[in-house]
Order: C-alpha cells, then structure tokens, then sequence
C-alpha cells in the first residue's frame, strides 16, 4: 500500500511539474507571437463555458484522477506542438523573405562615411551622401547581400567601377569605388556571390566601398536592412 502511494504520489509530482512547464511555454508563444500580430498566432481551442452548476456552491470538489491529469496534459502538450509547427513555419517563411533583401554587409569593415549629410571631402561644403563608404583594403571580395540579377557593370563618374544589382521589388544595390569586377550585366547571382573586388577608382580619396541601395529609385539608409 505504502509503495502504491508513493507510486501515487509521484506521478501527480511529476505531472505538476509538466504542468508548470506547459504554462510556461504559453507564456514564451505569447512573447513570440505578440510581434507578428494577433491574427499570426494559431488558433487554439475556446476557453468560454457556461451554464448552471449541477452541485451545491457548499459541495467537495469531485476528485480527480491520475489519469484524468495525464489526459489533460496529453491534451495540452498537443496544442503546444501544434503551435510550435506554426511557429516553425512562420519563422521559415521569414527566412525566406529576410533572404530575398540585401540584409548582410558586401564588406566587413568600419563605416568612413554614414549615409545622410556630410561636409565634401573635396569642397568642404554640404552635400547629400546617398549611401555608406565601408573601410577596406584594396583587392577585398564583395559579396552579394541577397540573390538577384546584375542589371550595371561598367564605369561611373563619381564611382568609378560601379556594380548595380537588381533584387526585384524595385529596390536595387550600388557597389562603387571597385578595382575589378566579377559579375557580367544580365547575370543571375545568389546570395553571397562575389560582385568584385574593392579599390579606389572613381572619386575617391582612398580604398573603400561605397554601398548604396535604392528604393523605387530613393536612396535608403543601408544600415535599416543590415540583419547579419
């Protein structure tokens, strides 16, 4: 008797301590999916019930059994599954489109020149500077931030040999100040895809890359997009 009561005992232990654990991850879904939106989260069963109690207000609660508790949390562990599958596809669609924008850096380097107002380095007056000068060495690989067509290659006054790559969605990437380019105009290219190496032709007071991305044809500040 003693054993099945301890048997008893730790079974209704164990099953309060999954309980917490699923309370929990009702918590952490709802820090998750609070971002997203209500109409994001999966849909889970309705809690609303109603009606008139079928015992006294003064009755002792109806025992409940072990099994009736591991029923309920079979109950629940599937709807948390369920939800993490949802999560799982949602973070997998995410992906994909975090992957279709040019959300890496080209370069690895401090940025010399922010994107904004600047005095010129050359008149020392104000000007519009429509995109960021990233420190690097002469000869440094430039990747492709996200996958799309190379719709420039060739010489540009101010940037020397400029790189232009066209992501879709009108929003495009400008690659400037390169010593050699990699990339044929028409190409399709894949995230990571090196463009060129970097240089110091064009205007340009020293080895860097300029890195610029439009928007229906707007310069945008790169730094909104950098992910990785």
């Amino acid at each position: 008797m003693d054993a099945q009561r301890a048997t008893l005992d730790g079974v209704n232990r164990r099953v309060g301590e999954l309980q917490k654990e699923i309370a929990s991850w009702h918590e952490l879904h709802s820090r998750i999916w609070e971002p997203f939106g209500p109409d994001a989260a999966p849909k889970g069963r309705g809690t609303g019930i109603g009606g008139a109690r079928s015992a006294p207000p003064d009755a002792p609660p109806a025992p409940v059994s072990p099994s009736d508790d591991l029923n309920r949390l079979t109950e629940a562990v599937a709807q948390e599954g369920e939800s993490l599958r949802a999560l799982e596809r949602l973070i997998s669609r995410a992906g994909k489109v975090l992957a279709s924008l040019p959300s890496r850096w080209p370069v690895r380097g401090a940025v010399n020149s922010e994107f904004g107002g600047r005095q010129s380095p050359w008149t020392k007056s104000g000007e519009f500077h429509g995109g960021i000068d990233i420190a690097a060495d002469r000869g440094t690989p430039v990747q492709a931030p996200a996958a799309g067509v190379v719709s420039f290659v060739g010489t540009h006054a101010e940037y020397g040999l400029t790189v232009i790559v066209d992501h879709g969605q009108d929003l495009r990437t400008i690659y400037g100040h390169l010593s050699k380019i990699s990339v044929a105009s028409g190409e399709t290219i894949a995230r990571g895809a090196q463009l060129g190496l970097t240089g110091n032709s064009g205007r340009s007071s020293g080895p860097h890359l300029h890195y610029e991305i439009l928007v229906n044809g707007r310069s945008v500040n790169p730094r909104a997009y950098f992910w990785d």
